[in-house]
């Protein structure tokens, strides 16, 4: 359960939008889309002979205001890359919200990020994201989620996941799901945000709608996207429902009302209720009111 009261937790990440660090028109669009949180992409999205014109163009970007109250997350390139230290350099200095580092593997690749965001400068306020994305990774979730106060977000890479399992991609990623589930666990144990990975086919929205459906289903914060078009169904599905929210409140309401009265029975709409679904009650409208706040 997440902490009503934790503003990491309780922040709206139903959508985080991949951007391609070498495209600046892509940067600017990215000014004027919905999504809840942005990652300014500096490894997969940008070729080798492009790596430092991207970094530049990326801190430069997260570090001006043209984002507004959207979380900007850079992704460097990998620990073992010739690219990694200059780009926690730069981004130290760029001050996003977030580095994000891909194919964490291990408690002392927490620590490595840690100790080049210190050596880098970086800000208290700089968190580190982790991607999850190799068998690895999975097996040694809980040790990497509880290894570090900074680290307070992590992003399943799924395409990487599945190709190291040497999984199919099929509808429902049956392949994937011991792995998610088991993700979900270690992160929800360390009292932490977990986003699902990326699904591919831009033609069916049918398909993403329904990944986005079992992911909400199996815990998860929000999705990763990868393009403007994923954006309405993920943010709406991520979202608590008018419906929800309204049996939410009715929940609490009937809750302090019979506490008032000094009554330990407590039914909303033929249902007992007990204090976890007062906890989950609150939760859902603690969501709802950030989303509404981030929305006005």
């Amino acid at each position: 359960m997440s902490d009503t009261t934790n503003p990491e937790t309780l922040r709206p990440r139903r959508s985080v939008l991949y951007m391609p660090g070498a495209n600046a028109r892509a940067l600017e669009k990215a000014a004027s889309l919905p999504a809840d949180a942005l990652i300014l992409d500096l490894e997969d999205a940008v070729a080798p002979d492009a790596k430092a014109e991207a970094r530049a163009r990326v801190c430069e970007a997260a570090g001006d205001d043209r984002y507004g109250d959207r979380e900007v997350v850079i992704r460097s390139n990998g620990i073992d890359t010739e690219w990694f230290r200059a780009d926690v350099q730069a981004i130290a200095q760029a001050g996003p919200d977030a580095l994000l580092v891909p194919k964490v593997g291990s408690v002392n690749d927490v620590r490595t990020i840690g100790e080049a965001l210190s050596a880098a400068g970086a800000p208290a306020h700089l968190r580190i994201w982790a991607m999850l994305e190799t068998p690895a990774a999975v097996l040694n979730a809980k040790a990497i989620a509880s290894s570090s106060e900074r680290l307070t977000t992590f992003v399943v890479g799924t395409n990487d996941l599945a190709k190291e399992l040497r999984a199919e991609h099929v509808p429902g990623r049956a392949p994937l799901l011991t792995s998610l589930s088991w993700l979900v666990l270690a992160v929800r144990a360390a009292g932490k945000v977990i986003l699902d990975g990326v699904f591919n086919d831009l033609d069916d929205e049918d398909g993403f709608e329904s990944e986005c459906r079992q992911g909400r289903e199996y815990g998860f914060d929000g999705k990763t996207l990868i393009h403007p078009k994923q954006l309405e169904p993920c943010n709406r599905i991520f979202a608590p429902g008018e419906g929800e929210v309204a049996q939410a409140r009715r929940v609490i309401d009937a809750f302090e009302e019979a506490r008032a009265q000094g009554r330990g029975v407590v039914t909303v709409d033929g249902r007992m209720i007990e204090n976890l679904h007062v906890e989950q009650a609150r939760e859902t409208v603690a969501k709802a009111e950030a989303i509404a706040a981030r929305q006005s």
